[in-house]
């Protein structure tokens, strides 16, 4: 028996995962499953939002794990007080603003998951946290279904 996943799931899955997110997903959908540009859109950032809940939740409760063994303590005490350090004395009047301007910008390392983690090093509140990621990454479906729309219009 052969399984087929339907192209719509894929596209949420390809935006869910961490390297792909929506800069890979809305271009999937447009070019290879043929959605037009609003249905990829709403497909690439629900499936790019899925995964900021659990990140966000779940970042805390590991790095606490990881911090009773020695090694682990180590490396969390020496990640927290650098990240903070470094970005709170050059970023701090950003903030929220600057995560949400860096999880927009459709590069490589620069989403969703990338974001909750700089907001899990720089202690935001979760629901801060989630909104500057949410608003990110809805920048972010913009720039890049426009892209594909106008790469699409000049071929």
């Amino acid at each position: 028996m052969v399984f087929i996943v339907p192209a719509w799931l894929i596209t949420i899955i390809v935006a869910a995962l961490p390297i792909s997110e929506v800069r890979g997903a809305i271009p999937l959908a447009i070019g290879v499953y043929g959605f037009s540009p609003l249905q990829a859109y709403l497909l690439s950032v629900f499936g790019n939002l899925l995964p900021i809940i659990p990140l966000l939740l779940f970042l805390g409760p590991v790095s606490d794990y990881l911090r009773r063994f020695a090694i682990g303590d180590k490396f969390f005490t020496w990640l927290f007080a650098r990240t903070r350090r470094k970005y709170i004395q050059d970023h701090e009047n950003f903030g929220l603003t600057a995560l949400a301007i860096f999880v927009a910008i459709p590069l490589p390392m620069t989403g969703a998951w990338t974001g909750c983690l700089v907001a899990f090093l720089l202690g935001f509140r979760f629901w801060h946290a989630f909104a500057a990621n949410a608003a990110g990454v809805i920048i972010a479906g913009i720039i890049v279904t426009a892209t594909v729309v106008g790469v699409q219009f000049l071929l």
